[in-house]
């Protein structure tokens, strides 16, 4: 067991007793909570780094939150965040872009707050410092734990608005489980997310990358609002990579100025590469220069897409960076 876990708490759910309108809780309040179910032998560290909800989090809270989780794994400590779980997936998803291998990283959080029947903050941060404080979770990338289940941070989704099993990894499942306050992992990434950590920086901000989601008779005027301003653009296209007849030239003229990341807007499985040839299919979108986002959703691909631009990443680097996660 890591000797100590730090925990780092963001705002959401888990923290805010009677809906926001009252002052949220701190760190220590939360983890006074899980007393006598966390585990025994492990130190906690808090620190409350915002207290915000996770709807208003940004690239820089994300970037500024990198910077105290890798200082807390150079001690050599295990870690937890506590955020809100609008944005969970997508905080998780940045720290295992960021992230180096090492002690475990866990994001937790609550679909219930903590003055409501059946609060399941306590139970999911006690569950997230079991698995935080445990070596036999380290190498598995950044974890998300809720409702017992231990996810990766690259396939996991929030997929319900109001169950306490809302997060759910399609397409993968679970890592496996908590069971007694133990972790049991049931299963092991083949490979990290990407080759290299991607720091991420303050100033990210300044890369901007759109993301238009298709659906029936869309014209493409979102597509009109891509300009100068937008440094990448990811398209949720129709199920396994496939957009109008319409709008492949306007999307091929996109993907000429700036790299363009073809996802699927269902949310679960792999982009296809030649299954469909005709004119708007995946086939031909990729052979227009559109950069094939492979098995991570729209939104994950736009994470990706902005952390890659932020480094100084081009266009042909973007595309490898990509390419890797098939």
């Amino acid at each position: 067991m890591a000797k100590t876990v730090s925990v780092f708490t963001l705002g959401g759910t888990i923290s805010a007793r009677g809906g926001g309108s009252s002052p949220r809780l701190t760190g220590a309040q939360l983890l006074a909570d899980t007393t006598g179910t966390a585990p025994a032998d492990v130190e906690v560290e808090v620190h409350d780094v915002r207290k915000l909800p996770s709807s208003s989090l940004d690239f820089e809270d994300v970037a500024d939150l990198a910077e105290h989780v890798e200082k807390a794994r150079g001690a050599g400590h295990g870690v937890v965040v506590v955020q809100g779980t609008d944005t969970l997936e997508e905080t998780a998803f940045l720290l295992d872009l960021a992230c180096a291998p090492g002690t475990p990283v866990v994001v937790t959080g609550a679909m219930r707050r903590p003055d409501l029947p059946g609060a399941d903050g306590p139970a999911n941060l006690a569950a997230a410092l079991a698995v935080a404080a445990d070596p036999g979770c380290a190498g598995l990338g950044v974890l998300a734990v809720l409702a017992d289940e231990i996810h990766a941070a690259r396939h996991v989704r929030k997929t319900h608005t109001t169950s306490v099993a809302t997060f759910a990894s399609p397409g993968a499942g679970p890592l496996g489980t908590v069971v007694e306050g133990r972790p049991r992992v049931l299963l092991r990434p083949a490979r990290p997310t990407v080759a290299h950590p991607l720091p991420l920086r303050p100033a990210a901000r300044v890369a901007r990358v759109a993301l238009v989601t298709l659906s029936l008779g869309d014209r493409g005027e979102l597509l009109d609002a891509v300009d100068d301003r937008f440094g990448g653009l990811v398209v949720a296209a129709f199920g396994a990579g496939h957009v109008p007849t319409w709008l492949v030239e306007p999307l091929a003229a996109l993907a000429a100025r700036i790299p363009v990341v073809l996802a699927s807007r269902t949310g679960a499985g792999p982009l296809l590469a030649h299954t469909y040839r005709g004119p708007g299919s995946e086939h031909d979108m990729l052979g227009r220069g559109l950069v094939s986002a492979g098995p991570l959703d729209a939104p994950k691909a736009r994470l990706l897409l902005h952390a890659l631009l932020a480094d100084g990443a081009d266009h042909h680097q973007v595309a490898d960076a990509f390419r890797a996660l098939a």
